[in-house]
């Protein structure tokens, strides 16, 4: 494979620049709140030189998000190399790794049910087969988890999985770290917690 030319080397550090730079402004404001002057501002670059890499606000959010479903399927391809690791400690995991992100101002908002951004990202086939693999793997370690008795056999696969993804982009994180009171890695065993645990009291 040939090496990329320095034109290359420096057109495919400017897209990761505005990628990571989308991400985190997704991340702070919301897509509707997010403009892409604000991000060729984040980047330094020209809007011009920005729309050469990506044609619009959509676009821009779904480079981002596939981003982000690249980080999470490294993290679980690590994960899946430890031996001897239970299935439900394999999703506590994955969750506190998400959290973590967010906490670092780096994991996107998802996007709202009849949102511009959603219906966009349905048609963006790059996301959609990153989101179909991370679900199977998670769908794997649910199932492994309900067989072993670590979650509750009652409960819908969907159900779980949907909720593990929802603690990726809790605001409870935000609300908490702003407020001052707590150090980042008690929100983490809190919501953690009460993610894997519940609420009520253990006898």
């Amino acid at each position: 494979m040939n090496k990329p030319s320095f034109r290359e080397q420096v057109l495919l550090a400017r897209e990761d620049a505005i990628v990571v730079a989308v991400n985190r402004l997704l991340a702070e404001k919301g897509f509707e709140a997010m403009t892409v002057d604000a991000v060729a501002a984040e980047v330094g670059i020209a809007k011009a030189s920005l729309y050469k890499h990506f044609e619009s606000k959509e676009a821009l959010a779904a480079a981002a998000m596939v981003r982000v479903l690249d980080d999470a399927l490294a993290f679980v391809a690590t994960r899946q190399t430890l031996a001897n690791v239970r299935p439900l400690d394999q999703l506590r995991a994955l969750v506190r790794w998400a959290m973590e992100r967010q906490l670092a101002g780096a994991m996107p908002s998802l996007p709202a049910q009849n949102s511009a951004l959603r219906q966009a990202l349905m048609n963006h086939r790059p996301y959609l087969d990153r989101l179909m693999a991370l679900s199977e793997h998670l769908g794997d370690w649910i199932e492994a988890a309900q067989a072993a008795g670590q979650l509750h056999p009652g409960l819908p696969g969907t159900v779980i999985l949907y909720t593990v993804f929802a603690r990726a982009c809790d605001p409870v994180l935000g609300v908490l770290k702003a407020g001052g009171e707590y150090r980042d890695e008690e929100i983490l065993d809190w919501l953690l917690m009460s993610c894997f645990e519940g609420l009520a009291a253990r006898a």
